[in-house]
């Protein structure tokens, strides 16, 4: 009771804070996406909704305990995928495991970019297991599969997408009643899936992404240990730090929480919420962190750029899990979803199937997507422009009024992304992934349906605007 009083009192006083805060700015909030403007109310509350997180060189070492002591469980699964099953880093948490007296069964099937097929796998093999407590050791591939795993094996839904989110699946509520808890300990900076409670598949009835969303699914300790990320391949480090970069960009851009109908009750409000002040604070932080690390940490391997980046990760994974992500997200989808041959060139070599990297396929759309929503909200787009000029140029003072300023803010936002993407030797346009005018259709089609984050976009779009932007993205 305590608690729910708790969060009663936050979203109201949440609600208040953003209204005196804001007044000011109400015009430049009218420019944004009104096609959820109806005759409903609009919501004037946000909550903020995340993992327990401990950040630490070595971290990764105290699991057994936390299981042992803290959560007092006594059989763990723990899943990875085979790559990082065969990693040094492995054996620290098996030995932490082990030196805790926990009886462990290890998973390590999970597959790169899953989809319901594979999901599908786990779940069956976890709902035939006994087991107290779950630990997801990889990236947010791994992470993705265990939160969604012990979903299904916990609560057996009478059909597969009765979870899903909609329109694809039925969207479900997750029943009342405990989940075994889920500790994630990522070894990419990227998803930041160890503080949000979605989980996301390629669907291949639909060649689309889709997956499941509730605050329920968020781990409930994400261990941040940047001795996990040291042998991260290059290629890998660039592909997740650029979905750090699009995190906190399209979060911090998108249509403000107070834009959004108010839902019939509090436990309906959407997990993405819309833009929000608390939201802001780890956006910020993530992008300050990632245009000033990112480079370094690719290109020189620089271990405390490369821990920075983790911890940019997990930052605007508190932005994003409680604002959301927007288009760039929506139309990566279908384009890692529909891949025909594609295969990075380096860094994915143990990967036996096409693949588009999320982060390559979330960067690639990025300069169209913010020359279009750029006019939603130009102040927003062009402090994030701002941001990573003066990181790329090593300045503190650049006058984005001289480089374009306000008109030209979604314009000025995208060339720097560009500028990014080619510091770090990154493919530009779809066309380069083996995409063409002909494939735009079933792109536009394999994005319509991801509601959950296109309704939160800061300018409405429909097919016909998705088929400019992803025409515009053939060869940005």
């Amino acid at each position: 009771e305590k608690t729910k009083l708790s969060k009663y009192f936050f979203t109201m006083l949440s609600c208040r804070l953003f209204h005196k805060s804001n007044l000011s700015r109400s015009k430049t909030f009218l420019r944004y996406n009104s096609s959820s403007t109806t005759s409903q109310p609009l919501d004037c509350a946000y909550e903020l909704g995340a993992s327990n997180l401990r950040f630490g060189p070595g971290a990764t070492a105290e699991v057994g305990y936390d299981l042992r002591d803290a959560l007092g469980v006594k059989r763990v699964v723990v899943f990875t995928d085979s790559n990082v099953g065969n990693l040094s880093s492995m054996q620290i948490l098996l030995e932490s495991l082990s030196l805790n007296k926990l009886e462990v069964t290890v998973y390590d099937a999970v597959r790169v970019e899953p989809n319901d097929i594979s999901f599908k796998h786990a779940i069956d093999w976890l709902s035939r297991q006994q087991y107290d407590a779950v630990v997801a050791f990889g990236g947010g591939s791994v992470i993705d599969t265990a939160k969604a795993a012990n979903l299904y094996a916990r609560f057996p839904p009478n059909d597969f997408y009765d979870y899903v989110n909609p329109p694809v699946g039925k969207g479900m509520p997750v029943p009342s009643g405990s989940l075994p808890p889920v500790i994630a300990i990522p070894t990419t900076a990227g998803t930041g899936s160890e503080t949000t409670g979605v989980a996301i598949f390629d669907d291949s009835s639909t060649k689309s992404k889709t997956g499941i969303a509730n605050r329920r699914l968020k781990p409930t300790l994400g261990i941040v240990d940047p001795n996990n990320t040291v042998t991260l391949p290059r290629e890998v480090a660039t592909y997740s730090g650029l979905d750090v970069l699009c995190h906190a960009i399209e979060s911090y851009t998108a249509m403000p929480f107070n834009r959004r109908p108010k839902p019939p009750n509090p436990t309906l409000r959407p997990a993405y919420q819309g833009s929000n002040p608390i939201s802001d604070v780890w956006s910020l932080f993530a992008l300050n962190t990632a245009a000033r690390c990112l480079p370094r940490a690719v290109r020189d391997g620089n271990e405390d750029d490369r821990a920075q980046m983790l911890l940019a990760s997990s930052a605007a994974g508190l932005g994003f899990g409680n604002a959301g992500v927007h288009l760039c997200h929506g139309m990566s989808y279908p384009i890692a979803s529909q891949v025909g041959s594609y295969r990075p060139s380096a860094g994915y070599n143990s990967v036996d199937h096409a693949i588009v990297p999320h982060g390559l396929s979330v960067i690639v759309t990025a300069p169209s997507v913010f020359s279009f929503t750029g006019e939603a909200n130009p102040e927003r787009h062009a402090k994030c422009a701002k941001i990573l000029a003066e990181a790329r140029l090593g300045v503190s003072n650049v006058d984005y009024n001289k480089l374009g300023g306000d008109d030209d803010a979604g314009l000025w936002l995208a060339d720097e992304i560009r500028e990014i993407m080619q510091l770090l030797n990154v493919p530009i346009g779809i066309r380069s992934l083996g995409y063409s005018e002909e494939d735009i259709p079933s792109l536009v089609e394999g994005t319509l349906p991801q509601h959950r984050v296109t309704k939160i976009s800061p300018r409405a779009v429909g097919a016909e605007e998705l088929h400019s932007l992803f025409t515009n993205a053939l060869d940005n």
